[in-house]
């Protein structure tokens, strides 16, 4: 990358690199850095693996830190003592002479970074880049402001929204692209939640099919799951949450340092959880074909006026071989509704 970046390029390409990170951080954010020269001439990058740090990684893979060089950050260096020393301590002895940082880090444990940087002369810029680097680190973001992991919920359906048949049948809806992005989507994310019903109906594996890191494997319900069933296989660790109570789920969650849980399960399990208002995002993969009579992705909310409706916002929306994929978060104006 022999190339003079400006400071939103270089912060684009820092926010990419933080999402190489996704699904091997946890309990902490995914980062991204990128060293320029004061000219903005590239030097080097990293990305926060579950180990080091991005701005520590970043500095290690420069050959040398140019006088006056530049670190483009996405989130707030640290200023505690984790698993690693501070970050705060590398970059001043490394010679950086300015920082620029898209996020404050809200985590009381770590900050004071930028303030300890201006003490030792180095000068400090933040905000660039904040919007887009929010939207790929929400998952951290959302555990340090809700105390709980953030929750999305996949769903495929016709467009009709039926998940299956009127007999039972659901495999496959969506093609094979749609479900090769699926597994990409378990990849990046810290745990897979799923019902015993689902477990039993399907006898799904729930893996990244070789495309990433296996993630770990719940099951929520009371039922018991045959012993041969695959997702109790080798491929990757399985908890069995035996509950219908979700304070059991975001207790485990937080106990193992999740910042994001991935519902792969049927209607019950996810309309359950919007009715607990845990659902934050939604991912719908949406086939182009009718079904008519069948099983609704969605039960019964316990809406009964159009002014208790559950609003969501679409953030994206993709055209995977031949279906549709539509993210959706959850918006400003249920949360503050209480809904």
């Amino acid at each position: 990358m022999n190339q003079v970046l400006r400071a939103d390029d270089a912060m684009a390409r820092a926010i990419e690199c933080a999402g190489y990170g996704l699904g091997k951080t946890f309990p902490n954010p995914i980062v991204g850095a990128v060293i320029t020269s004061a000219k903005g001439e590239f030097i080097s990058e990293g990305f926060h693996q579950g180990a080091e740090h991005a701005e520590v990684l970043a500095i290690k893979g420069a050959k040398k830190v140019l006088a006056g060089s530049i670190l483009y950050i996405t989130l707030e260096p640290c200023n505690h003592h984790g698993k690693t020393p501070p970050c705060v301590d590398a970059i001043i002895e490394s010679g950086i002479k300015k920082v620029v940082y898209a996020v404050s880090d809200p985590n009381p444990v770590a900050v004071g970074g930028s303030e300890r940087l201006r003490s030792a002369g180095i000068e400090v810029i933040s905000g660039i880049g904040q919007i887009q680097a929010i939207h790929e680190n929400r998952a951290w973001l959302t555990k340090i402001e809700k105390g709980r992991p953030r929750i999305t919920w996949k769903i495929a359906s016709t467009m009709d929204g039926k998940v299956s048949a009127s007999d039972g049948s659901s495999k496959w809806i969506t093609g094979e692209l749609a479900r090769a992005d699926v597994a990409k989507i378990r990849a990046q994310a810290d745990a897979i939640v799923t019902s015993t019903a689902t477990v039993i109906a399907d006898d799904p594996l729930l893996t990244s099919k070789g495309l990433g890191k296996n993630p770990v494997r719940i099951v929520m319900g009371l039922t018991d799951i045959d012993s041969n069933s695959q997702i109790l296989g080798t491929d990757a660790e399985t908890v069995l949450v035996k509950s219908h109570d979700f304070k059991e789920l975001i207790s485990l969650a937080n106990d193992r340092g999740f910042n994001q849980l991935l519902i792969e399960s049927g209607p019950t399990l996810g309309t359950a959880l919007l009715r607990e208002d845990l659902i934050d995002e939604i991912i719908l993969f949406q086939a182009p074909t009718l079904l008519g009579a069948g099983k609704p992705s969605i039960g019964d909310l316990g809406i009964s006026n159009i002014s208790g409706r559950l609003d969501f916002e679409i953030t994206d929306v993709e055209v995977i071989g031949a279906d549709l994929k539509i993210t959706l978060v959850k918006s400003a104006k249920s949360t503050e509704s209480g809904r």
